[in-house]
């Protein structure tokens, strides 16, 4: 059974243990979150679960995302309302602003379900996926962790260049991945095997242990960590 959340990144802070030791903590405001859409082997080629987190309100969301989470009348839902065509389920809920897929068997769902974050009241480690910061066109001494050129003399004015990328006659080229200056940040990334301190029931609070990608506010999936 997939078990994971969608939520917002609130902020990191410090807490104390028994013993008194002191633990950074992000705190992760998670659901609740609604059952969209359940995916199968059978029509879709795979397994997954479809959740919805924050709602829009109706009026200002597009028809495409109404009609997701409720029925509209169309002339293609008519024409296959009539030639016997079963509609699936709708969730009944609001427009959801951040949706994703929990992909593994979903049994146990239905659509339309709500879940909250007591469903990691068991769950000892969890992974958080979020978008990175963007911090634009990096240097390769900030994008990659190089150490630059030598500061000493015969070193004239280029002491945070890259240095030589290329090869010899032959192959003549740079091979891809080589690592340059470029775009940093800004890209999907996850943190794996983070332990869950609390879990906040009444508040929809999560707070792990460590650093979560993105800013404050940003967009997070959380889910049950995949490690050993």
């Amino acid at each position: 059974m997939v078990v994971g959340l969608l939520g917002r990144k609130v902020g990191m802070t410090q807490i104390y243990d028994e013993t008194g030791k002191v633990i950074p903590v992000t705190v992760i405001q998670a659901g609740p979150c609604h059952v969209l859409q359940l995916k199968d082997e059978q029509r879709d080629g795979y397994e997954a679960v479809q959740l919805g987190y924050m709602d829009i309100p109706r009026r200002r969301a597009i028809r495409s995302r109404r009609g997701h989470v409720a029925k509209l009348d169309s002339k293609r839902q008519r024409n296959r309302s009539t030639a016997g065509v079963e509609p699936t389920a709708k969730a009944g809920c609001e427009p959801q602003r951040y949706v994703r897929e929990l992909r593994g068997p979903a049994n146990g769902f239905k659509v339309g379900q709500e879940l909250k974050v007591d469903v990691f009241a068991e769950i000892k480690s969890v992974d958080v996926v979020g978008t990175s910061k963007g911090r634009g066109t990096a240097g390769a001494m900030k994008r990659h962790n190089f150490h630059g050129q030598r500061a000493s003399h015969g070193v004239k004015k280029c002491h945070r260049h890259l240095g030589g990328t290329g090869c010899s006659a032959s192959p003549g080229r740079l091979f891809k991945g080589r690592r340059m200056a470029g775009h940093y940040g800004n890209a999907r990334c996850t943190a794996r095997n983070l332990k869950v301190v609390q879990i906040d029931v009444e508040n929809n609070l999560l707070v792990v242990r460590g650093a979560v990608p993105g800013p404050n506010g940003g967009f997070v999936m959380i889910r049950e960590t995949n490690k050993v």
